[in-house]
């Protein structure tokens, strides 16, 4: 990172585009699960929900994570389904709701894979998939995958996006982060195959590399797809896909070589470097190794983390905070788009409320705010 102190704020709210992708400014709602969605079908409250956010002037909203048509795919109770025809309308309406409103809007598409639970989901008789029956290192739950369960899953994935392109949506994101599904075919930890998927990094990145392979031959060239990846897991967030910027060079060009046009590079927290010796946190690190457009996330515009080692600790409140060491990075390239997560959660006007710099108008992150969501 340069010497420079430039935290000109200007630069948030340039526009971006690419190919047919249009954005009014640089800030991207991270998708967040909220479980407000009976029968697994957004409603009009979601619709609201997501149009009063486009309204706070919101650049790219990514959805809460939509689980698509494989019988493992959910692992809770009331989250949105992104196939079947009333889970379809109900995106179709939310679409609407944010395109009236000047937003753009992709959705989150999710598999959730071992962590799965027995008795959750349109099919509670299924089991959780993963590449070898692992819910972590040394923890088994569920069953390994078949090379047909693999097919499918990738099919669900490519008729999920094409389905999105179809109602409307502006680009979709790939779930691949947090230790669900994908994710644990790239982990060590939860892939111990021994077949084309498992061992190498090349092998385990695979599974991934397919799934951008198919989405992408179902929705054409011109259509976005984002993808997100983390090194934490959510079964241990000490977790390393890459070790050295080598390996993450080599994981990134894999699936940006399978058509992946915007990385989005999920961290805890976005001002701890990667890797020793440098600065640059994981976005800084994925934009310089594959000049593809990159997401940062991390606990941008709150003063403390919601979830510690193990648990998410509601017991006390993260206050609102400024955001001058993300404009230095932001206005020295380090990425293009900076994701709001919690702040942005409880308080659909914060980046309004950014630009005129009125952060003590901010809502803070709490039990009390968590529990009664604008």
């Amino acid at each position: 990172m340069s010497s420079s102190k430039n935290t000109n704020i200007n630069k948030l709210f340039e526009p971006f585009s690419l190919g047919k992708l249009s954005l009014k400014n640089k800030t991207v709602m991270a998708p967040m699960t909220r479980a407000f969605s009976p029968n697994y079908a957004p409603n009009d409250e979601v619709a609201a929900y997501y149009r009063r956010r486009a309204e706070g002037e919101v650049g790219l909203i990514i959805t809460e994570g939509t689980f698509v048509g494989h019988e493992g795919a959910n692992g809770y109770e009331n989250v949105p389904a992104i196939y079947g025809e009333q889970a379809l309308a109900g995106w179709k309406k939310v679409v609407d709701e944010v395109h009236s409103a000047g937003g753009k809007i992709a959705p989150q598409l999710w598999h959730v894979g071992s962590v799965r639970k027995s008795g959750i989901g349109p099919n509670k008789s299924a089991p959780a998939y993963s590449p070898s029956g692992l819910y972590k290192p040394g923890a088994p739950n569920g069953v390994a995958m078949s090379q047909d369960d693999i097919n499918e899953v990738i099919a669900a994935f490519a008729q999920a996006a094409l389905d999105a392109k179809n109602i409307g949506f502006d680009a979709i994101e790939v779930h691949g982060a947090h230790g669900y599904l994908v994710d644990q075919f790239f982990w060590q930890g939860t892939n111990q195959r021994d077949d084309q998927y498992g061992g190498s990094l090349e092998n385990r990145t695979r599974f991934g590399v397919e799934i951008v392979q198919a989405i992408r031959a179902a929705v054409g060239e011109d259509f976005t797809i984002i993808f997100r990846f983390s090194q934490w897991k959510q079964q241990d967030y000490s977790a390393k896909l890459c070790e050295t910027p080598d390996e993450l060079a080599q994981f990134l060009s894999l699936l940006s070589d399978a058509g992946v046009d915007i990385f989005h590079a999920s961290t805890r927290r976005f001002w701890v470097p990667e890797f020793e010796g440098s600065d640059l946190n994981l976005a800084g690190w994925t934009k310089k190794l594959t000049n593809k457009p990159v997401i940062t996330v991390g606990n941008v515009g709150l003063d403390s983390d919601f979830i510690g080692e193990g648990n998410a600790d509601l017991s006390g409140t993260s206050n609102p905070t400024g955001i001058d060491e993300l404009l230095v990075r932001l206005n020295n390239d380090e990425f293009d788009l900076v994701g709001i997560g919690r702040a942005l959660l409880v308080d659909p006007q914060w980046v309004n409320k950014i630009k005129h710099n009125a952060i003590s108008d901010i809502k803070p992150f709490n039990k009390k705010s968590l529990m009664s969501l604008s």
